[in-house]
């Protein structure tokens, strides 16, 4: 009889669950556009509880497959928050695959599905008492801690890292010699993107729209850096207006150069902060969706301040996140077999 690992990944947006069998090859996957989003906006997790519990049983019953085939259910992301279903404490960096999985919160949620569902925490920087003096050196996070265990292991990472997970709140994940997580920075530029391309009197220049991978511009995306750098954020999204009705028409090269000012923020911090240190031997690792991948690989490689920058594309199939969360699946597996085994 076929045995399953079931993994699930819910966000702010959306939850989605993969079916993989025991030799690391994903069977099937099944999304849901229900997030932790819609647990704050009802006050309570009754749609998500119903999402997840959609998204497995689909699963289970397009592949012909039971609940007693499987071995493991696994939960990654903001489903450990308390707008998730199961809130689970952060661990303290360092942590990697053994410490994560020494955490793991088993809790059956009988609504969603008979078995339990192992709840993965998330990792927060080592910061004895945070006050107002200490408090930059704190972050937190939930989700990419899986997606990081999947580059480090997927890449073979070895020695110092630095692992780039852009989006709406872009993680800067330290990695250490030994392979373990040891603290993340976190920005919210993707969200300031946003409001800037829409919201903003930016808006009509870049007509509302995001640069795309088709539409990427090295040079543009660089140009809008060194006037970040030179003037701030502020003056340099200004000065995409001005470009725009005076040199230059194209709404898709100021939407270049309001993003390279933009990341231009992020590098500052990753520079200057004190919630991550990394030195000049670390290896940077830009994974994440283009043309954010892109964008941080060409700046990080132009500013010379690393070892090396390398990007990580995707190669189809199901994403970091869950793949993570397998990993600490057959580690939990593993150890518990040990244990039988004594």
């Amino acid at each position: 009889m076929e045995r399953y690992i079931l993994t699930i990944d819910s966000g702010t947006s959306n939850t989605r669950a993969v079916l993989w069998d025991l030799d690391r090859h994903v069977v099937d996957m099944e999304k849901s556009g229900v997030g932790v989003r819609c647990t704050a906006a009802d006050g309570h997790n009754g749609r998500l509880k119903e999402a997840v519990r959609g998204c497995l049983e689909e699963l289970l019953r397009r592949n012909a497959a039971s609940w007693e085939q499987v071995e493991r259910v696994m939960a990654s992301g903001m489903i450990t928050a308390d707008v998730g279903l199961v809130e689970v404490p952060h661990v303290t960096a360092p942590a990697g695959l053994e410490e994560l999985s020494a955490s793991l919160a088993p809790v059956l949620v009988p609504d969603v599905c008979p078995l339990p569902i192992h709840f993965i925490p998330g990792v927060k920087n080592r910061v004895s008492g945070v006050s107002l003096e200490t408090f930059e050196a704190m972050d937190i996070m939930r989700g990419e801690e899986v997606e990081a265990c999947a580059l480090i292991d997927r890449l073979g990472v070895r020695g110092e890292a630095v692992l780039v997970l852009p989006g709406s709140h872009t993680k800067f994940v330290c990695v250490g010699a030994d392979g373990r997580i040891t603290g993340c920075l976190t920005t919210i530029t993707g969200e300031l993107l946003a409001s800037i391309m829409h919201d903003t009197i930016i808006a009509d220049s870049v007509k509302r729209t995001f640069v795309e991978a088709d539409t990427y511009r090295r040079e543009m995306v660089l140009r809008g850096y060194r006037a970040a750098r030179e003037v701030g954020l502020s003056r340099a999204c200004f000065s995409g207006r001005i470009l725009n009705q005076f040199a230059v028409k194209d709404h898709t090269l100021i939407a270049n150069f309001i993003l390279g000012a933009a990341l231009q923020n992020d590098l500052y911090a990753l520079r200057h902060s004190t919630a991550i240190a990394c030195g000049p031997d670390a290896r940077v690792i830009v994974a994440g969706k283009s043309p954010f991948r892109e964008a941080f690989a060409d700046l990080m490689e132009r500013e010379g301040c690393w070892r090396s920058v390398r990007s990580y594309e995707p190669e189809g199939g199901a994403p970091l996140s869950a793949l993570g969360a397998y990993l600490l699946a057959e580690a939990s597996l593993a150890k518990e077999a040990g244990k039988k085994g004594k």
